[in-house]
Formats: structure tokens, sequence, C-alpha cells
């Protein structure tokens, strides 16, 4: 994993880089300027995007933001955790999910959260290696806009 630095996509062009690997997890995602355009609505409730880089090409990505609530009090949530199919199995994973819980530890976090959909047995067997566990599971629905 020489040559590979992890550091936030900060500005658009930054963002922008990240969808090849972004739309991987998300996609109904159809173009780099939607996600740039949804990330920047994001920021306003703290969201980041941690990137392992080589050179100027995101390798892997991790989405997160803290938050607060009566459950878990104030925690560090990763909303999204996707690796390159040519980078999986090197440890980029795992490297950001160490550097997202850093960060929430900087932050006065007390728990790392992230959820994943029930069929994706391959994440859930990294979690749990990563020292996650499941502990709830969670219900949706749509809401009519009407």
């Amino acid at each position: 994993m020489t040559g590979i630095l992890l550091r936030h996509a900060e500005t658009d062009r930054e963002v922008a880089a990240c969808f090849r690997v972004m739309a991987l997890l998300r996609p109904h995602l159809s173009t780099a300027e939607e996600l740039v355009t949804r990330i920047a609505r994001q920021r306003a409730a703290g969201y980041r995007i941690l990137a392992a880089w080589r050179d100027d090409l995101p390798l892997a990505l991790a989405g997160y933001r803290v938050e607060e609530n009566l459950i878990h009090g104030r925690f560090i949530y990763v909303d999204d955790l996707v690796t390159a199919e040519s980078e999986r199995g090197s440890g980029l994973g795992a490297r950001l999910l160490a550097a997202v819980a850093a960060e929430g530890q900087r932050e006065g976090c007390t728990r790392l959260v992230l959820d994943t959909a029930l069929d994706n047995v391959l994440a859930h067997r990294f979690y749990y290696r990563q020292g996650l566990l499941a502990r709830a599971l969670r219900f949706s629905r749509a809401i009519d806009p009407s």
C-alpha cells in the first residue's frame, strides 16, 4: 500500500473524482455532478468523504458524519464505505474504518455505527473482522411525497 495517502475530498473536483468508486456502492447515482450536488447538501449535516488516494485517483472511500442521539450518545456514523474492485482485500477498508474511528475519538464520540444490507454477507464478514457487532435491525418504508 505504498504511495497511498488517506485524505478528505474537500473540493468539488475531488468529490467528483470519487464518483467512480462511490457508484460501485450507490449505483443509483448517475453522474459525478449529481454526487457533487448531493454531497454539498449533506455537508450541512457534517458529512465528509475520507478517501484513500494514489496520486489523484481515489481507490477507496468512507463517507461519515458525527451525530448524537439518545441511543448512542455522540457517535460517528459511516454512511458509505467502498473500495474499488481492483483494490479489494488490500486492507484499505480496514485502514479507512480505523481512521474514521480515530476521527470519532477526536470528536468525543463513544461509538462507531454503520448500516449494511441484510443480504450483503461479504460486508458482514468484513465488519465482524473489524470488531463491529450487529446490534439492531433497521426498518424503513417509503413516504408518499403528496
